[in-house]
C-alpha cells in the first residue's frame, strides 16, 4: 500500500530529527572557545549540561501531549486518554535509568566518532532481549537469538574498525576504546530502563508522548540539581572543563556567550530530540514499529555520510561490514525478514504483537535517543 503525504512527511521528519540530535551534540564538542576567568581556548566538552538539554527536549513531549489532548476534548480518544489511573512516581525509576545512560553517552560521545557511537548503540537490543526473557518471562523466537549474535558479532567488527583506524590527538585510542565500552555499559542501562517501562508504566496504557514527557520532567528537574554538587566534584582525565571537575555549567554558558554557533548547536540537541520523539511515535502509530527500525539504520548511515563529509573521522571499510551485520541483527529481532517474506511471497504482512503500540518492539533512543 502507498504512503501518504502525512506518512513520507513523518518518515522524513524522524531521519531528519534522529540525524540531526547526533551530529548537533557532536558539532558542538567540537567548537574551541575561552571560559570564565579569561581562560585559554579550549573544547566544548559539557556532556553533562547537553543532557540537562535534551531531556528538556523530552519534556517539551508533555506539552505536545496536552496540546493534543485539548484539541480531541470534544472527540473523546482512548489514545490521548488513560485507561487506568496511575502514579506519575511510576516514572522516576526509568527516568533515574534514562538520565544515567544519556549521560553516559553523551561523555562518550566527547571520547569516539558519531557513527561508531550511532552504530555502538545497536547493543540495545541484545540486554534487552536477556532482560526479557529473565524479568518479564518473555520466550524469544529462534530469530531473535540470532538477531542477538548477530548484533555481537556486528559490534566487534565495529569495535575493531575502531582498533585499526587512524586516531587524531583529540581522540587518542585509549579514549576511543573507553568511549566504545562506555556506549556498551549505557546500552545495559537503557535496556533496564525499557523492561521497566513495559513492567511497570506501559501496562496503565500511559500515552507515549505522556511517557517521554514526564522522564523529561523528572530527569530534567534531577539533572539540573546535580549541576551543583558536579561543579566541585575532581573528575581527572574524565573533565573537560579547565577546573577539573566533573562538570562546569559556568564555564559552558561563558563559552556560549564568546562562541553563539554552540547556542545554535544546543538548541539543534534540545530541538531535534522533541520532534524525534514525537516523528518516532507517529510512525509506530501509522505505520509500523518495523518501518521505524528501518528509519533508525537509515539514520546510522546519513550520521556516518555527513561525519566522513565534515572530516569528523576517517574511512574504514571494516565499519561497512560491521554496519551491515548490525543492520541484519537488528532486522532479525525486530521480524523484519518475516515482512520481507511476506512481501515476495504476496501474503499478507504477518502482524507483529503491538507492533503499532509497544514501543519495546522498535528502537527507542530519545526516551532514552540521546541521545
Amino acid at each position: 500500500m502507498a504512503w501518504t503525504k502525512y506518512q513520507l512527511f513523518l518518515a522524513g521528519l524522524m531521519l531528519v530529527t534522529g540525524s540531526i540530535n547526533t551530529l548537533s551534540a557532536k558539532w558542538a564538542d567540537n567548537f574551541v572557545a575561552p571560559g570564565c576567568g579569561g581562560s585559554q581556548e579550549h573544547s566544548f566538552q559539557h556532556p553533562f549540561l547537553q543532557a540537562v538539554g535534551m531531556f528538556l527536549g523530552e519534556f517539551s513531549c508533555l506539552a505536545a501531549f496536552y496540546l493534543l489532548r485539548c484539541r480531541a476534548a470534544g472527540h473523546p480518544d482512548t489514545s490521548t486518554d488513560p485507561q487506568q489511573p496511575f502514579n506519575p512516581l511510576l516514572f522516576l525509576p526509568p527516568a533515574l535509568c534514562d538520565m544515567t545512560g544519556t549521560c553516559i553517552m553523551y561523555v562518550a560521545l566527547n571520547m569516539t566518532s558519531a557513527s561508531s557511537f550511532q552504530m555502538l548503540r545497536g547493543a540495545v537490543i541484545i540486554f534487552t532481549g536477556l532482560f526479557s526473557v529473565t524479568f518479564l518471562g518473555r520466550r524469544l523466537a529462534l530469530s531473535q537469538w540470532l538477531g542477538i549474535l548477530a548484533t555481537i558479532a556486528g559490534l566487534v567488527v565495529v569495535g575493531l574498525a575502531d582498533l585499526l583506524n587512524r586516531h587524531d590527538s583529540q581522540h587518542k585510542l585509549s579514549e576511543v576504546i573507553t568511549g566504545d565500552l562506555l556506549i556498551i555499559m549505557a546500552q545495559i542501562i537503557v535496556s533496564i530502563q525499557m523492561v521497566l517501562e513495559e513492567k511497570f508504566v506501559y501496562k496503565h496504557n500511559v500515552h507515549p508522548l505522556r511517557a517521554v514527557g514526564t522522564e523529561g520532567l523528572f530527569g530534567f528537574v534531577i539533572l539540573s540539581l546535580l549541576l551543583v554538587p558536579m561543579y566541585y566534584i575532581p573528575a581527572g582525565s574524565f573533565s573537560g572543563n579547565p577546573r577539573g571537575t566533573l562538570e562546569d555549567a559556568l564555564d559552558a554558558f561563558c563559552q556560549v556567550g564568546r562562541q553563539p554557533l554552540i547556542a545554535l548547536a544546543l538548541l539543534g540537541n534540545i530541538s531535534s530530540i522533541a520532534f524525534f520523539n514525537f516523528a518516532g511515535i507517529s510512525v509506530t502509530k501509522e505505520l509500523s514499529a518495523t518501518t521505524r527500525m528501518v528509519l533508525d539504520s537509515l539514520r546510522t548511515i546519513v550520521i556516518w555520510a555527513l561525519s566522513l563529509t565534515l572530516g569528523w573521522e576517517a574511512f574504514h571499510p571494516l565499519q561497512i561490514l560491521g554496519f551491515l551485520i548490525l543492520l541484519t541483527g537488528t532486522a532479525l529481532y525486530n521480524g523484519l525478514h518475516r515482512l520481507l517474506l511476506s512481501r515476495l511471497s504476496r501474503g499478507r504482512p504477518p502482524a507483529e504483537e503491538g507492533e503499532h503500540e509497544r514501543l519495546l518492539g522498535g528502537p527507542r533512543t530519545a526516551i532514552n535517543d540521546a541521545s
